[in-house]
C-alpha cells in the first residue's frame, strides 16, 4: 500500500497509495446500500370490520363541573354543597349505561388541593369520561 520515492537529496518521501482504500470503501458503500430494505409508505393495520346494522349509539350527556378559585364546586351551574353531594352526583353518573362526559373547568386562581380533591372523589366513584375544559387560559 505504501510506495517508497527518492527526491534529489536522497531523502525518502513516503507516500500512502489511497485508490485501494477508496475501492474497498466503494464496495462497503454498494453492499450497504443494495442490503437495505426497501422503504415503503403505507402503514398496515388490521381495522375492525363495520357491523352490517350499527345500532344508534346515542351521545353521552355532558356536564361542566366548574371548580371557583375558593374551591367552591359547581355542577351544570347548580352549587355543590359538600363533598358528599358531589360524591351523590359522581354515583348518578356511574350508574348509568352510557357514562356522561365531565368537563372539569377550573378556575385560573384556584389551588391545586381543590381540584385534587375532586378529581380524587371522582377516581374513587369510576368515573371514566373526564376532561379540562378552558385550559387556553393558563397560557
Amino acid at each position: 500500500m505504501a510506495g517508497t520515492v527518492q527526491t534529489a537529496e536522497g531523502e525518502n518521501l513516503v507516500d500512502m497509495n489511497c485508490v485501494p482504500l477508496i475501492d474497498v470503501m466503494l464496495v462497503l458503500l454498494i453492499l450497504f446500500i443494495v442490503t437495505i430494505p426497501i422503504q415503503t409508505h403505507a402503514v398496515k393495520l388490521d381495522m375492525p370490520r363495520p357491523k352490517e346494522n350499527p345500532e344508534q349509539v346515542e351521545p353521552p350527556e355532558v356536564v361542566d363541573l366548574l371548580i371557583d378559585f375558593d374551591g367552591t364546586v359547581e355542577w351544570n351551574g347548580t352549587r355543590v354543597a359538600d363533598e358528599g353531594q358531589l360524591t351523590d352526583y359522581f354515583r348518578s353518573v356511574v350508574r348509568k349505561d352510557v357514562q356522561d362526559e365531565i368537563h372539569v373547568r377550573p378556575n385560573r386562581l384556584v389551588k391545586y388541593n381543590y381540584v385534587a380533591r375532586v378529581l380524587g372523589i371522582a377516581q374513587r366513584m369510576g368515573i371514566k369520561k373526564l376532561g379540562f375544559v378552558g385550559n387556553d387560559q393558563f397560557l
